[in-house]
């Protein structure tokens, strides 16, 4: 899974993370991913005191949605989620650009990871190009039938 998974969120990069409110609506939002290589876990900076570490709190099922609408690729994630306040964690994933969110750096007395073990993911890929994807699609359209172009998928742990 982490192979076949990874290869299709490693350039995608941002996320938007759904999680569920205590009134039982979801909320999404944005979120960079920070690592270079996937073993089945994802990982985010975040602040301890945001409202998503709130609602991880009560629920940790959340859903991880990348898309690349240029190549027509997108993956929908599914994980548990936790805070992490590891610093070796921390600084291996630190990055300068994240001083703009923390001005404290590794110091924040906030920071915090998100870590999202994935359960399962599904994938819509079109590696057509785009003149391929629009004759079949109007092909099928003309035809009465189906566009098939799209390769979909579900990957388990």
């Amino acid at each position: 899974m982490s192979e076949q998974l990874w290869d299709k969120i490693k350039d995608v990069r941002v996320a938007m993370l759904t999680t569920v409110e205590d009134n039982s609506s979801l909320r999404s939002r944005p979120m960079y991913t920070q690592q270079a290589e996937f073993d089945g876990e994802l990982w985010f900076f975040t602040a301890d005191d945001s409202g998503k570490v709130e609602e991880i709190s009560r629920e940790h099922q959340v859903n991880l949605s990348y898309a690349e609408p240029k190549n027509s690729r997108y993956v929908s994630v599914s994980g548990v989620a936790e805070l992490v306040k590891d610093r070796s964690k921390l600084e291996e994933l630190w990055s300068p650009m994240l001083k703009a969110w923390f001005k404290d750096g590794l110091d924040d007395p906030h920071l915090a990871l998100l870590r999202v073990r994935v359960t399962e993911a599904e994938y819509w890929d079109d590696t057509s190009s785009k003149m391929s994807q629009l004759f079949g699609m109007v092909k099928a359209a003309v035809t009465n039938d189906t566009y098939t172009g799209t390769e979909h998928g579900v990957v388990k742990p």
